[in-house]
């Protein structure tokens, strides 16, 4: 049976959640699995809590905890990352802020704009440094990474160690399942969807229906007004825990129920989505918080108040959860694990890997987000339809990708200053070496490898 290595297993969200996810899987019972934090503590609840539920339910799965990360890794078959460098919100915080002092503003500063590039600069060494340890110890492993900013870490660590089996997975793309059996009024087993782009910045790329095997795009869009005009979003669900202090998990693919949330603002969290949608004809698979990030106009037309209580929210959620187990698919990277073993040849409906062809205009290098079959030959990516309207602000994001991974590989601070200047997110450029210089001081645990 296999070895799977989680790496950033204290995670509260991260370890419980892909536990939950393989103790329910037939095909993987008898594995090892191994929890790796840097913070021991942290390992050791999620281990506590593991333990805790494999004996309830009786599983055959060996787990154990080892903070060193080369005796963790040894023999491995699958790695799993989910990591963050020092106190995540504080940092963002500063992402978020420092650059308005120097004029410049941004949507929401986790993974586009100058927010993503310096949580790209903050990140990507320490997964570098994993995925080194990877190739000297288990290199035949395949790597999974959950990190974010998902498509610059990817881009970046190929860049690096091309050599490397590391696939980046991101279940943003669920969201299509819970939205399009209410959309299309018919259960999602009589579905057919793909979506392609960047991570977070996809578009619905095809949709049919199975049994007839007719177009639904055109449905989708029509019928788009109706469902998103009531749907609750963040500033709901916020209010709504103020008031009666009950979170809804709202990520992965799980049906979620608002029912009980009341007095919707329309199209919530959605107002770039419908303008997506009224101006490009395009299905995003996320909301305003995160593809606003990457898009020059964005600024004047997404949903500020629900971004604002998404994160909000988000932080909160994170602070008030306890770890716990639920028998509940959460994730996808159990269901690709099973597939390459199995050799089932299933269409996973979302990975990240290097473009190599799939997206006409876009270099063989930057990573982007396509649909793939999983074998025993590994992970092969479908080409997708990517929409014309949608294909030049996709292009936009050559730039900024390419000059992050220098930055990062290089060490370099003039790399830094470049990058923000090929931001479509950024539209000053006086200021912006005195913003790297204030990051570098305020971030110095993390960005003074820049020089």
């Amino acid at each position: 049976m296999p070895k799977i290595v989680l790496v950033g297993a204290g995670s509260l969200q991260f370890g419980t959640c892909m536990l939950g996810d393989l103790f329910q899987s037939q095909c993987l019972s008898g594995t090892e699995v191994v929890l790796n934090d840097i913070n021991q503590s942290a390992a050791l609840r999620t281990l506590k809590v593991a333990q805790d539920f494999i004996k309830e339910h009786d599983l055959d799965f060996s787990i154990s905890v080892d903070t060193n990360l080369e005796k963790a890794l040894l023999n491995a078959d699958f790695v799993v990352i989910s990591i963050e460098v020092g106190d995540r919100f504080a940092l963002w915080d500063q992402d978020w802020k420092i650059p308005q002092q120097y004029g410049v503003s941004q949507i929401y500063g986790e993974n586009g704009g100058p927010g993503g590039l310096f949580h790209s600069l903050r990140i990507i060494p320490p997964i570098l440094e994993i995925c080194k340890k990877v190739l000297q110890v288990a290199p035949t492993a395949t790597v999974f990474n959950y990190s974010n900013p998902m498509s610059r870490i990817c881009t970046t660590v190929h860049r690096k160690f091309p050599e490397l089996n590391f696939i980046g997975i991101c279940h943003e793309i669920a969201s299509l399942e819970r939205f399009l059996p209410h959309i299309l009024k018919t259960p999602i087993e009589n579905i057919e969807y793909r979506a392609a782009g960047l991570n977070h910045f996809s578009v619905m790329t095809e949709v049919r229906y199975k049994d007839s095997g007719k177009d639904a795009y055109y449905e989708v869009l029509q019928n788009a007004e109706a469902f998103f005009a009531v749907l609750p979003g963040y500033s709901e669900i916020l209010s709504e825990k103020r008031a009666g202090g009950k979170s809804v998990e709202t990520e992965g693919w799980m049906e979620v129920d608002l029912s009980h949330v009341q007095d919707v603002r329309p199209w919530s969290d959605r107002w770039l989505f419908r303008q997506m949608i009224d101006r490009f004809k395009c299905f995003p698979i996320t909301t305003d918080s995160h593809f606003g990030e990457y898009i020059s106009w964005a600024d004047g037309c997404v949903d500020h108040r629900g971004i604002l209580d998404f994160y909000t929210y988000y932080r909160n959620f994170l602070n008030d959860s306890e770890p716990t187990i639920q028998s509940v698919l959460k994730e996808r990277v159990v269901p690709i694990i099973e597939g390459l073993l199995a050799d089932s040849s299933y269409e996973e409906a979302a990975v990240n890997i290097p473009n190599n062809g799939l997206i006409n205009d876009l270099p063989d290098w930057l990573v982007v987000e396509v649909p793939a079959i999983i074998n025993a030959q590994g992970i092969t990516g479908i080409k997708p339809q990517i929409p014309v309207s949608f294909q030049g602000l996709l292009t936009n994001q050559i730039g900024i990708h390419n000059m992050t991974a220098e930055a990062v590989l290089n060490g370099c601070k003039d790399a830094v200053i470049q990058a923000l200047m090929v931001d479509p997110a950024v539209t000053t450029s006086v200021q912006l070496p005195q913003l790297v210089d204030h990051m570098i001081d305020e971030q110095s645990p993390w960005l003074d490898y820049l020089k």
